[in-house]
């Protein structure tokens, strides 16, 4: 085996002026870096998105990228955002520090407003309907079909988290925490909005991290990830697969 080296730098690490790193031009810049020094590979923390605490090994979703990460500034060139929406929102004032209370705020709400303005949309302007952007469209519904297996309920999850004020799935009301026929239908009927903004957010994360990897390989660096040793109790996953974990009949855990 060749003897070989890299570097350590979690994405979130990367220099940004929206308070966290994300898939921008200094990602492909530290990629740039790292050839020129001869280094063979990017060892990155978990990408998956971040739960209380945002430490990136307690996660909402065993699948789900972590919204933070997409690039504002793509938005902004594909049209979704403009940069004065973007000017208006404090992303923290200490270069190294996230402030990840601001960020939640401001990044959310940016990321919602560039669904909204956006192709993808449920219920997109006239000049998103126009044909030229039929390819677009029809690789998001593609996107969606062919990752429905953990992406149906990690959307549905994700909805109702904020229709619960953030509270674990847990506490929510017991015909949707039990995933009845009846209350699954109605929240997916009256959630039908929020649960595409969710599937657009893992569309856009995992377009820009698609990218940002194939340009890495092609310079001749791999890419060294990471994952949680185990999948969260308030995730996705627990709540919509119960019968793989040690829970009681109302869907809590029997074993600390």
């Amino acid at each position: 085996m060749k003897r070989s080296c890299g570097v350590l730098l979690p994405v979130a690490s990367l220099p940004s002026k929206y308070g966290i790193g994300c898939f921008s031009t200094e990602a492909y810049r530290f990629v740039d870096f790292l050839v020129k020094a001869g280094q063979s590979y990017w060892q990155i923390l978990p990408l998956g998105q971040t739960g209380y605490g945002d430490s990136p090994y307690q996660s909402f979703s065993t699948f789900a990228g972590n919204p933070y990460f997409i690039d504002l500034e793509q938005l902004i060139g594909a049209g979704y955002l403009s940069r004065e929406e973007t000017e208006q929102f404090n992303f923290g004032s200490n270069p190294s520090y996230i402030e990840y209370d601001l960020i939640y705020m401001s990044r959310y709400l940016l990321l919602h407003h560039a669904y909204e303005n956006s192709p993808y949309s449920l219920h997109p302007s006239d000049v998103w309907k126009q044909s030229a952007y039929n390819r677009d469209r029809y690789a998001f519904e593609t996107f969606i079909t062919n990752n429905k297996e953990w992406l149906e309920d990690y959307a549905l999850y994700s909805a109702l988290k904020g229709r619960f004020e953030n509270a674990a799935w847990t506490e929510w009301d017991d015909d949707i925490r039990l995933r009845q026929p009846e209350a699954m239908k109605r929240w997916h009927a009256e959630l039908v909005d929020d649960i595409r903004f969710y599937c657009f957010l893992q569309y856009m994360f995992f377009l820009q991290w698609k990218a940002v990897k194939d340009y890495a390989n092609k310079h001749g660096i791999s890419i060294i990830g990471d994952l949680p040793i185990y999948v969260a109790m308030d995730s996705a996953d627990t709540w919509s697969h119960p019968e793989y974990f040690k829970l009681d009949g109302e869907g809590r855990p029997s074993v600390v």
